[in-house]
């Protein structure tokens, strides 16, 4: 009787422990491969800055990279990229969008008009608002481009613009992932940037033996750079449910995302 008994406290205590723990915090990345994940790991340097986005959080936020490689807001829509992240979301979850890489290019497949794009970014938020979720848009990160006296070069004046309108209108959260990637371009300077860039050497990656020279794409240390300044969004913001989960840099430790199951694609952003 008393083994019955025992077994008895044992579930009800598991029961109201699990009762008090709270429920993790989800955040989906949805964007191009400015943001999205590198495989494999081992053989390029690659990063984005969604990959390594739960390095500033604590174990209670989870974050799933759904961003893809060659996307455009168009393109994440006509390929049921974005229908497999609203069948994902919940209520309460946060999804931040970063696109313009690919919508801007003319000669790109990917190549979404502004009046597109600016509809599709609509359509993003609405979608995210009906699942009673939380949109954070982002501008589009910086290229790395100097003018001639050493100043970086906006490479976005048409399209990051257009994610702050819409912002702006919904009154949704927006963070200037553009201007501020800018100032981390003037601060580092011509040469100093291209640590942040894919500048790699010959016979220094699997994935790259004759070098290369990318000044999209990141290294680590650019992705922690560029997600820093969305963490630091998040404070300025003051989205609580996110911020009270940052951790303090002390505390930091570069952690990647999970790939979450889905269909790779190659296709690269310039």
């Amino acid at each position: 009787m008393h083994k019955y008994l025992y077994l008895v406290v044992l579930t009800l205590i598991a029961v109201v422990l699990s009762a008090g723990k709270a429920k993790p915090v989800k955040v989906f990345m949805v964007g191009d491969s400015t943001m999205a994940d590198k495989k494999p790991i081992a053989d390029t340097p690659e990063r984005g800055w969604g990959m390594v986005f739960p390095s500033f959080f604590d174990k209670d936020v989870v974050i799933e990279n759904h961003a893809q490689n060659g996307r455009s807001t168009r393109t994440f829509i006509e390929e049921g990229l974005w229908d497999k992240v609203m069948s994902r979301l919940g209520e309460g979850d946060f999804v931040f969008i970063q696109f313009a890489h690919n919508d801007e290019i003319a000669t790109k497949k990917a190549y979404t008009t502004e009046a597109e794009f600016e509809a599709n970014y609509r359509r993003m938020v609405a979608d995210v608002l009906a699942k009673k979720a939380h949109p954070i848009l982002c501008s589009p990160v910086a290229r790395r481009k100097f003018d001639s006296i050493g100043n970086p070069v906006d490479t976005h004046p048409v399209y990051a613009p257009i994610v702050y309108k819409v912002a702006n209108e919904l009154e949704v959260p927006f963070i200037d992932m553009h201007t501020k990637s800018l100032e981390i371009l003037q601060r580092y300077g011509v040469e100093g940037s291209k640590k942040l860039y894919m500048h790699l050497e010959p016979g220094q990656w699997k994935a790259h033996p004759e070098g290369k020279t990318d000044d999209t794409h990141f290294v680590e240390a650019g992705a922690m750079e560029m997600a820093q300044l969305a963490a630091e969004g998040i404070k300025a913001l003051r989205i609580t449910p996110l911020a009270k989960h940052l951790l303090k840099q002390k505390k930091m430790k570069v952690i990647y995302t999970i790939p979450t199951e889905r269909e790779d694609n190659n296709a690269t952003d310039k």
